[in-house]
């Protein structure tokens, strides 16, 4: 390519490289969400079609996009875990976070009447992103841990809150006063004694959130070939095994997950 007189302003852009052997964690936000989820009258305290939307959104990311070991979402909120070892344009933070934050946010936009078919999208949803760098793997699973205890305390204030809002009648204000300086066990035992709700059955993806991982599934198709001395085409049974982005909604604090799914840790993955 020829140079020209105004080459040199390319001087003026920094190294964003991230540092080598660290994973590169990209977690990113709805922006101003509260707002956005009260004009699409999202249910409370969880809505079913958002968070399927998410994960939507975020399989469309580990599907489009290289090097992406794990990814944890919870409420309006993911993070993709990239590989310690990951050369991904050259491991610029800027690429990393723009690619990721970018195909998320359309891939928002394109799937929402698959989920929301009657609610019509009012405005574009907004996200921010940061970019995290963990050196070691107990480093990224205490990460983890961390995002999944968030989601645990947030999903037991929120079911809370709007119980005593939807079914007992309380103000908003009022329903905050209720709660404020309870703890876990008074959560749970205002949900059992007040609304009959054991905490511990509510579904698996408002307490854990949903994980991401790489799984190799067979399926099974159906394929016309031709067979020898015939003169018409038969339809058979083709089993082909791929790998695929499978959402679980499982415990990953304790040991049995990382037992489960070494590879997501290994050295060489």
């Amino acid at each position: 390519m020829a140079k020209s007189k105004f080459e040199y302003v390319r001087d003026f852009e920094t190294d964003d490289s991230c540092l080598p052997n660290c994973w590169i964690v990209v977690r990113l936000d709805g922006r101003n969400f509260h707002r956005f989820s009260e004009q699409h009258e999202f249910k409370k305290p969880n809505d079913d079609r958002a968070l399927h939307l998410m994960t939507k959104c975020a399989q469309t990311v580990m599907q489009e996009l290289e090097d992406i070991a794990i990814a944890y979402g919870q409420s309006d909120e993911y993070s993709f875990v990239f590989k310690k070892k990951s050369r991904w344009f050259k491991r610029r933070a800027s690429k990393f976070m723009t690619h990721v934050v970018s195909q998320f946010a359309s891939s928002y936009v394109f799937y929402w009447k698959d989920y929301f078919k009657d609610q019509q999208l009012l405005y574009p949803p907004g996200f921010d992103g940061r970019i995290v760098l963990y050196p070691s793997n107990q480093n990224l699973k205490d990460y983890l841990s961390w995002r999944q205890a968030d989601c645990h305390i947030n999903n037991l204030y929120n079911t809370v809150f709007w119980m005593l809002v939807q079914r007992s009648g309380l103000t908003p204000v009022q329903a905050q006063d209720r709660l404020q300086g309870t703890l876990a066990g008074d959560k749970n035992e205002i949900l059992f004694s007040e609304f009959n709700i054991n905490y511990n059955n509510e579904p698996l993806m408002y307490r854990k959130g949903t994980v991401l991982i790489w799984q190799k599934i067979n399926e099974v198709m159906t394929k016309k070939i031709k067979l020898p001395e015939e003169t018409e085409e038969k339809e058979v049974e083709v089993t082909r095994t791929r790998t695929k982005v499978v959402p679980l909604h499982c415990d990953i604090i304790g040991d049995q997950f990382w037992e489960e799914y070494p590879e997501i840790l290994a050295e060489d993955s």
